[in-house]
C-alpha cells in the first residue's frame, strides 16, 4: 500500500522520538530482523508485556523498511477520543470490537494479502512477562490468508518507567513458521488450536 510522502515523514517523525527514548535514554535492542521479508503479507505475532510492544516493534522495522506501515489492530476503546483516535490510525492502528468484529477480520484479511501486520496472539497483557496461551481466531486467521508467519518475543520491557533512564530491553525476531502439515488438515476448530499452539511454541523458544 503506497503511503502519502506526508504521511511517510509523519511516520518517520514519531518513530525518531520513540527511538530517542528506546534507545538512547535506554537500551532496546532488535534482533534477527534479517528474518523478516521484504514485500508480501507478513504477520508479525508477538507476546504481550507492556503497553511499549506497540511502539517497539514497528520502531524495529522502521530502520530496516523505513518506507513501510506496520498495521495493528487494537481495542476500540482507544479510539474514543478524536485526537487519538487520529493520531492512532496515522500510525497504522485500527479498532476492533471485543466480540466478534467482522468488518475488523475482513480488514486485516485484505492488510494480510500484501502488507505487515501486527499482531498480539495472547489478545491481553501479561505484565509477568509468562507466555499465555494464544486465540483460537488467529489460527483461523492464519489458515484463511497463508500469510509469511514472523514470531517476536519481547523480553525485559514489561519492567520499563515512562522516565526511565538506562532501562534494558529486547525485540527479537524469530524464523518463519511452518504451517504446511497443518494448512492441508481440514478448516475447523481443532485445525486453528494447532495452529496457534505451535506458533506459541515458536515465540517461547525465542531468547
Amino acid at each position: 500500500m503506497r503511503l502519502s510522502i506526508f504521511r511517510q515523514l509523519w511516520i518517520i517523525l514519531v518513530v525518531l522520538h520513540i527511538a530517542f527514548f528506546a534507545r538512547v535514554l535506554n537500551r532496546f535492542r532488535c534482533k534477527g530482523l534479517e528474518q523478516i521479508p521484504p514485500r508480501g503479507g507478513v504477520l508479525l505475532a508477538s507476546n504481550h508485556i507492556s503497553a511499549f510492544d506497540t511502539i517497539f516493534i514497528p520502531l524495529c522495522l522502521i530502520g530496516r523498511y523505513p518506507f513501510q506501515i506496520i498495521w495493528a489492530p487494537a481495542k476500540e476503546e482507544l479510539f474514543a477520543n478524536p485526537v487519538l483516535s487520529w493520531f492512532f490510525r496515522s500510525l497504522g492502528a485500527f479498532p476492533v470490537r471485543r466480540r466478534r468484529d467482522l468488518k475488523a477480520a475482513a480488514h486485516l484479511s485484505r492488510l494480510l494479502q500484501s502488507e505487515k501486520v501486527m499482531l498480539f496472539p495472547e489478545g491481553t497483557r501479561h505484565k509477568d512477562g509468562k507466555l499465555g496461551e494464544g486465540n483460537r481466531g488467529v489460527g483461523k486467521l492464519i489458515y484463511d490468508n497463508r500469510p509469511v508467519v514472523i514470531p517476536v518475543r519481547l523480553s525485559g520491557i514489561n519492567h520499563w518507567k515512562v522516565l526511565g533512564i538506562g532501562q534494558q530491553g529486547m525485540a527479537n525476531f524469530g524464523a518463519p513458521v511452518d504451517f504446511s502439515d497443518l494448512l492441508e488438515l481440514e478448516d475447523n476448530k481443532q485445525t486453528h488450536v494447532l495452529i496457534v499452539a505451535r506458533l506459541m511454541s515458536a515465540i517461547g523458544e525465542l531468547d
